[in-house]
């Protein structure tokens, strides 16, 4: 069964329709917040906010774009939320907006991690979505509700900052780092 056809089995009463969409975000969800928080609790937790936040807008859904799109969409939008309130906590390491994720090579997981740091966080956070989560221009647009153009421009820009970064050049004057 497609996604939609889940949610709107989910919507009909059909429990076992929302754990297979459960079990197959699961992964993704835990992947998409643990690459932005400092801890591997953080993302569960937030995962599972995600998922308790679909639970109860469920019967505000609207088959406009993909399910997909819809739970990245909360996703960012309870990210968001976490990194506000963490904020006003004064939090360091939310502040730092660490870059985390497994690798079989610390060096180069380091050197990776250091250079998205470094990236404008808008930028990054367009080019997390498309490379670690692997949206679609269209769906980046409508999770982070940017024009489809600015996130084309968006990923361009922090596309080459990264590769300067990760070559080891200086930023050109002009380039938004």
């Amino acid at each position: 069964m497609t996604d939609d056809d889940l949610i709107l089995a989910f919507l009909g009463g059909d429990r076992a329709a929302f754990d297979a969409l459960f079990e197959r975000y699961r992964g993704p969800m835990w992947n998409f917040f643990r690459r932005r928080t400092p801890t591997s609790a953080d993302a569960e937790e937030l995962a599972q906010d995600t998922f308790l936040a679909v639970l109860q807008g469920a019967r505000r859904y609207e088959p406009r774009a993909s399910f997909r799109s819809y739970l990245f969409g909360i996703a960012f939008n309870v990210l968001l939320a976490w990194r506000r309130k963490a904020g006003r906590r004064g939090d360091e390491s939310v502040q730092a907006d660490t870059i985390a994720g497994p690798s079989h090579d610390p060096s180069s997981a380091i050197w990776v991690r250091d250079a998205l740091a470094a990236l404008d966080p808008d930028d990054r956070e367009i080019l997390m979505l498309r490379e670690y989560d692997a949206l679609e221009y269209a769906e980046i647009a409508r999770v982070t509700g940017a024009p489809i153009n600015t996130v084309r421009s968006r990923l361009f820009r922090a596309r080459m900052a990264l590769r300067e970064r990760l070559a080891g050049e200086p930023l050109k004057t002009g380039v938004r780092s």
